[in-house]
């Protein structure tokens, strides 16, 4: 079979074929008396196995080492091509989403789209004081910040710069996206994001990141909890109340929570209910020393009556601790 025909059926042009053996990856079995090529069945099987390597990602160099050597083991080679192919698809999946922040900007000029592509970089930057200018500078009314934002502040582990990334989200509003955005990271498998998420959500105004917060009371994650807990008992909300409680007898943020229990306790009918939650718990069979010591302390920001009448008995504790607690705060009391 002729060089012109090996093309027509293979769909290799003639040019790659002269290539193939030019590099020593294909000799046609046979010369005519005229010296046209004739490639045997044999020389067919092997276009088509080269081919087929190169269709993996191997370069011809590769392909020739692959063919040409009896003791060739492909698993390294194997195990190269799928690092390499991961590390092109972390890329290409980068630079889509580049471009898509890049289209949602809706750019009316060039100089648009750089100082859009400028803000990427610099959230993207090694420098922590760049990410930070960068978060600081942000424009809210911008949805592509907001998108870059949230992603920026889900991997940013330095303090400085998550709380600059937190207060540049919260400004953006409650209408930006950032709030959904935000909670779509409470399902990360990793710990510290979804902690980044949580911490972030609890300085997003308006009513859909309290709506956001009461379904994070109840995430299996602890941490979650407590921070979405802490969050809603500042902004008044009674929901965090058990959640909050638990924190207490668990020795979790238990200063925190107090505090956020004193906010929730202004309103008198509420504080009853905050101190019986209290007393519930103090009266278990289960609860541990340190934790009615803790349950004990944290009465002493709850006003009412039926916090007045726990500490009274506590005061008369076997528990001696608790008992000089009970004692000292009910004379805070008068005094106050």
């Amino acid at each position: 079979m002729y060089i012109g025909e090996v093309a027509r059926r293979s769909g290799v042009s003639a040019r790659m074929l002269r290539h193939y053996e030019s590099l020593g990856l294909l000799r046609p079995s046979g010369r005519t008396g005229s010296g046209y090529r004739e490639y045997s069945g044999e020389d067919i099987r092997r276009i088509f196995h080269i081919e087929s390597l190169r269709s993996l990602g191997l370069s011809l160099r590769e392909i020739g080492r692959a063919l040409g050597e009896p003791g060739f083991t492909p698993s390294a080679l194997v195990d190269d091509l799928i690092r390499q192919t991961r590390e092109r698809i972390a890329a290409e999946t980068e630079l889509l989403t580049r471009l898509r922040r890049i289209d949602a900007a809706e750019p009316a000029d060039w100089e648009d789209v750089l100082q859009t592509v400028a803000f990427l970089q610099a959230l993207r930057s090694k420098s922590a004081d760049a990410r930070q200018r960068a978060a600081l500078a942000s424009v809210d009314e911008a949805p592509v910040r907001v998108e870059a934002l949230v992603e920026a502040v889900l991997d940013e582990a330095e303090p400085n710069v998550a709380g600059a990334l937190r207060w540049a989200l919260a400004r953006s509003g409650d209408g930006s996206g950032g709030t959904a955005l935000l909670a779509e990271g409470l399902g990360s498998p990793a710990a510290a994001v979804r902690e980044r998420a949580v911490r972030s959500l609890a300085e997003m105004p308006g009513a859909e990141a309290i709506v956001r917060l009461r379904q994070a009371l109840a995430h299996p994650d602890a941490v979650v909890c407590g921070y979405a807990a802490l969050a809603l008992g500042a902004r008044g909300e009674a929901d965090a109340v058990p959640t909050l409680i638990d924190m207490i007898v668990e020795g979790r943020n238990d200063i925190d929570a107090a505090d956020a229990l004193s906010v929730l306790a202004s309103d008198t009918a509420r504080a009853d209910r905050i101190a019986t939650g209290l007393v519930s718990h103090l009266a278990s069979d289960t609860t541990e020393a340190p934790a009615r010591g803790r349950l004990t302390q944290a009465l002493a920001s709850v006003p009412g009556t039926t916090a007045t009448r726990a500490l009274v008995e506590l005061s008369h504790d076997e528990d001696r601790a608790v008992a000089l607690t009970a004692t000292y705060l009910l004379q805070l009391r008068d005094a106050g």
